[in-house]
């Protein structure tokens, strides 16, 4: 197997979750530097928002090696999904599947169903829940616990932070309530 075949496949979890668990402690030893990636939305509206909020008014720049790690996680994705995607089928688990279908979710062919995230969906009623009010809940939630599931869940649990256990354990209910509960709702007013 060649080099370009090996990182074309899919890596299984015990090596893909222990080398994303090592940028934690990578970053702090190499320049004492938090890892997470909601913070740059934040350093870019401070860099381009010319406005005087409060919020936005620090010294940005001193946290400029983070937009550089943002990018090059956009690179990365853009190198992977362009040049090293795996040539297979995506497999999903048959409950998993079934689940889906019975939602009215059909098409399984890329890494995100097609009947919910597609430039058609942008304008509908099951855009709006999926797109709009989704990504303002997923930010006021990011905001509201001071940091996303990456900061939390890898960063402040390695730091053995008590809010960051209290936040990992509030994002992974909230995902089985939403999966369980109000995403069939969702999907019984939207079809």
């Amino acid at each position: 197997m060649t080099f370009f075949e090996f990182i074309r496949q899919p890596w299984p979890w015990y090596v893909a979750g222990p080398l994303i668990g090592l940028t934690v402690p990578t970053l702090l030893l190499l320049g004492n530097k938090p890892f997470g990636i909601s913070s740059n939305l934040k350093h870019i509206c401070a860099a381009c928002v010319p406005a005087n909020i409060p919020l936005f008014s620090y010294n940005w720049k001193q946290e400029s090696w983070n937009l550089f790690f943002v990018a090059g996680i956009v690179l990365g994705g853009f190198i992977a999904s362009f040049f090293l995607s795996n040539p297979d089928s995506i497999v999903i688990a048959p409950a998993t599947e079934k689940a889906l279908q019975d939602f009215g979710i059909q098409d399984f062919s890329g890494l995100m169903p097609a009947d919910l995230f597609s430039i058609a969906n942008l304008f509908t009623l099951k855009g709006l829940f999926f797109f709009v009010i989704g990504g303002f809940l997923v930010g006021f939630g990011t905001r509201w616990a001071d940091g996303c599931t990456s900061g939390h869940a890898i960063m402040g649990l390695s730091n053995l932070q008590w809010p960051s256990l209290v936040a990992t354990i509030s994002f992974m209910a909230g995902g089985f309530l939403m999966t369980h509960l109000l995403l069939p709702l969702i999907f019984k007013l939207v079809s």
